[in-house]
């Protein structure tokens, strides 16, 4: 799965005190910082005062970056206790304390030390963003009297530790704010559970939503994004006096953070990018339906590349009968508990729930192996530590519940069994001897055989040798297009730098590059979690290799080495449309003519793929963030791996595979699987409507009355209203006739019948023309907030990017 204002200068003599003034990074016991002033670290990092999160009119304390101009906060130290005005005074008392007063000198918020400090002290903001307090005559030592750092809100920086202090009873952890207009703690919490085998948990309220799964000496077991790479290094510190995993950074001029926002994602390794001025996300979690917690229930694993993708494991089955019904697994045959009792290992899992759990660091696999035989409550085990050979011993007690599959991850897990679930070594000695009578038995009839079709069977496979070496030559001949070495794509990326991001979706990681000669590419990597497949790869690349249009993306050509999928496109250098239409500064950049121009281009690109290319192709997957804008915001059509063509006088399909994006399927299409041109027609109805109001049509639902976005706008057609859906950010320079006849089109677009549709050459003359418009029938999908999808809850409101571009894998009724 991110936030932020600030300044003013004033001064002032009091008895004792002297506000502080200029870009100092401490405040003395003579001193005190008023609202309007600010702290800035030495190297000009992190900055200390006071803002007013969106539009909120409090006052909080907190540290933000300073040199980024999305104000983007990470601390905040009154985040209960909110200041009414600009009165707020931050100071050393007499006691030693950081207090923050308000108007009345009433203390809202206070370090609250245990003793009180006899030296002078002093506060410091660190350039790690850390805030503290430390005794003057100390220096810079790294002994604090109290540190922010300690105390976090929503976000875990570099060096910050999450967990917990034994020795002075504190708890490290994350709480999201409740909103972006209000800080105070939230629903959601991110900690690290405090038990046998510790691991980082999320919260919703006192429910488990979320776990990474233990640490094992590398990384969290169920958390791949976690693990080290060369940008990253990760540690888990567990002694006597401390419990805490922390994350540092190898290149010192990336900006980095993990935050906890209000919908629960967990963001990790968020970077800030200079060049394009925003905020990158390198992991999320949850990231899937697999990681809801206990999703398959106890016994079940979860893995997101079968249907259902809850399973159960080998020598369970499912507790419900032929369906899981979440309920999860029972053994096929009980256990004896006793040492007659075996162990299964399965890989490449996400360790269990370790609540139950015990550890022993100085054991090794065999010894972790007697010790939970002889215990008749032990039900797994495993290595704590997976670095080297493995070491230590990690065993689980009762039900074992919210596994995964990770398919190329994960880890060992030795599960008990019931002896007469195992095969004994007798009984394989005996599979093995009738196994190999029946192999001789066959081998010798097959001989014979074989020798009478012998000379039929070479010439059939000759034939087939040429036949499919003359299929391979006409292809490569039809498309083209050229075949990039791995070599070259992972140096002209910096070999996928997690610097070089430019963004992920459904597919997997966009990257940008440079090749040799100076030409500027963008590389989609095909993720082997991804939805799409090597089919759907092989259709993008047939697809755009015969397409040649100003308003389509172009392809330079591909990679396919080994596990490594690769398509090579021309950079966008203003990624996609909805990175502005849907962001309320980059927003502004987008004036009405810019809009417009967009809006034409995007008509004439799908009017040239159902229209005037050689094949006749329906995208299928229309939609903002599959629109890439070039350096002068002209837009071009992206992402064909769900296209689908059409030949001959053909104008309709059904699929039992409807793939696509919530929010921009057609009615017919998501309900039927029928799909046509007038199913694009309908998508780019649907991007038209947010290209004129800025906002998303799935996530948008009018506070009064609860309809979506094309609810309201024809709610507000039917009114004579229709001018109430304009994007405010447009102002003067919007041409009003000119946006309520695109407001016309797009309704015509969006209408519930394919027929009524108009399709794109209509689209287009009647963009470029003032001749008098049909009027609009009811749209598809009126949906109010009562008749959301499963699994969207009415809070989900402002959904990210994230959602926008996952491919969403239904079957059709």
């Amino acid at each position: 799965m991110d936030i932020l204002p600030f300044f003013f200068i004033s001064f002032k003599l009091l008895f004792l005190f002297c506000e502080f003034s200029g870009a100092a990074e401490t405040i003395s016991s003579s001193q005190y910082l008023s609202d309007g002033n600010t702290l800035v670290s030495k190297n000009g990092t992190f900055e200390l005062g006071f803002f007013s999160p969106g539009s909120s009119k409090n006052r909080y304390l907190g540290i933000w970056y300073k040199k980024i101009p999305v104000q983007t906060v990470v601390w905040v130290a009154n985040r209960l206790s909110p200041i009414n005005d600009s009165s707020g005074l931050l100071m050393i008392n007499s006691t030693g304390n950081l207090v923050l007063t308000s108007q009345n000198k009433t203390v809202v918020w206070s370090t609250n030390l245990t003793s009180e400090v006899q030296n002078p002290v002093m506060a410091e903001l660190l350039d790690s963003g850390n805030f503290v307090l430390r005794d003057e005559q100390v220096g810079n030592s790294e002994t604090f009297l109290w540190q922010s750092f300690d105390y976090p809100s929503d976000t875990l920086l570099p060096e910050m530790k999450l967990g917990w202090d034994f020795k002075n009873g504190l708890e490290r952890r994350l709480t999201a704010w409740k909103s972006p207009d209000d800080p105070s703690p939230g629903d959601f919490i991110w900690r690290l559970e405090l038990q046998g085998y510790p691991e980082p948990i999320l919260l919703k309220g006192s429910e488990k939503v979320y776990r990474s799964g233990p640490w094992n000496g590398l990384g969290f077991s169920g958390a791949e994004a976690m693990m080290s790479n060369p940008d990253f290094i990760f540690n888990m510190v567990s002694n006597e006096e401390e419990l805490y995993y922390s994350f540092s950074i190898t290149d010192k001029s990336l900006i980095t953070r993990i935050v906890l926002n209000q919908t629960g994602y967990v963001r990790q390794r968020i970077a800030w990018s200079e060049g394009t001025e925003s905020w990158n996300v390198y992991s999320y979690v949850p990231r899937d339906y697999c990681d809801n917690y206990g999703t398959c229930g106890p016994y079940g694993y979860c893995i997101t590349s079968k249907t259902p993708i809850c399973q159960c494991l080998k020598g369970f089955k499912p507790k419900s009968g032929e369906n899981l019904d979440w309920q999860g697994c029972v053994r096929n045959k009980p256990l004896n508990y006793s040492n007659k009792d075996g162990f299964v290992k399965f890989s490449e899992l996400k360790l269990p729930d370790a609540s139950e759990t015990w550890v022993n660091n100085s054991m090794n696999l065999k010894e972790c192996r007697e010790k939970c035989l002889q215990n008749s409550s032990c039900m797994a085990y495993t290595n704590s530590d997976i670095r080297g050979a493995g070491s230590g011993c990690a065993m689980w007690f009762g039900d074992l519940i919210d596994i995964r599959n990770i398919q190329n991850g994960g880890q060992d897990l030795y599960m008990r069994m019931s002896a007469s679930e195992l095969e004994t070594e007798d009984d394989h000695k005996t599979k093995i001897l009738v196994i190999t009578a029946i192999v001789v038995a066959v081998t010798a009839g097959v001989l014979i055989v074989s020798y009478c079709i012998h000379k039929k069977c070479i010439y059939k496979s000759r034939a087939n040798t040429e036949e499919n070496s003359l299929e391979m030559h006409q292809e490569r001949e039809e498309l083209e297009l050229p075949m990039f070495d791995l070599a070259t794509i992972a140096k002209a990326t910096n070999k996928f730098s997690f610097c070089n991001k430019l963004g992920e979706g459904g597919f997997g990681v966009v990257y940008q590059g440079t090749l040799a000669d100076g030409q500027e590419i963008a590389v989609k990597r095909l993720s082997n979690i991804s939805g799409q497949g090597l089919n759907e790869l092989k259709n993008e690349v047939t697809l755009i290799a015969k397409l040649q249009h100003r308003n389509l993306v172009k392809l330079f050509g591909c990679c396919i080495e080994g596990e490594e999928k690769l398509l090579i496109y021309e950079l966008m250098p203003n990624k996609s449309l909805d990175y502005f239409i849907f962001d309320q500064t980059r927003s502004k950049l987008l004036n009405w003519s810019k809009r417009f121009n967009i809006i034409c281009g995007i008509a004439r690109g799908l009017l040239y793929l159902h229209q005037d290319s050689r094949l006749r192709i329906i995208h299928r997957d229309l939609k903002t963030s599959n629109v890439l804008l070039d350096h002068e915001m002209n837009p071009k059509i992206s992402d064909f791996g769900l296209a689908k063509t059409f030949c001959g006088n053909q104008t309709e399909a059904n699929t039992k595979r409807v793939v696509g994006t919530y929010g921009y399927m057609a009615p017919e299409y998501a309900s039927e699987g029928l799909f046509s041109a007038k199913s694009d027609v309908f998508s780019f109805g649907i991007l038209l409507l947010e290209i004129l109001s800025g906002v998303r049509n799935r996530g948008f639902y009018h506070p009064e009355n609860g309809l979506n976005l094309t609810g309201y706008a024809w709610k507000l057609w039917n009114e004579n209203k229709p001018s109430e859906l304009i994007d405010p950010v447009l102002g003067e320079s919007c041409n009003i006739s000119e946006v309520i006849r695109c407001i016309h089109i797009s309704l015509l677009c969006v209408q519930q019948y394919p027929v009524d549709r108009p399709n794109m050459s209509s689209v287009v003359l009647m963009l470029g023309s003032d001749n008098v418009l049909p009027q609009p029938k009811q749209p598809g999908f009126l949906m109010s907030r009562n008749k959301l999808e499963p699994g969207l809850s009415s809070g989900d409101s402002g959904l990210t990017s994230k959602n926008e571009i996952t491919i969403s894998l239904l079957e059709a009724r």
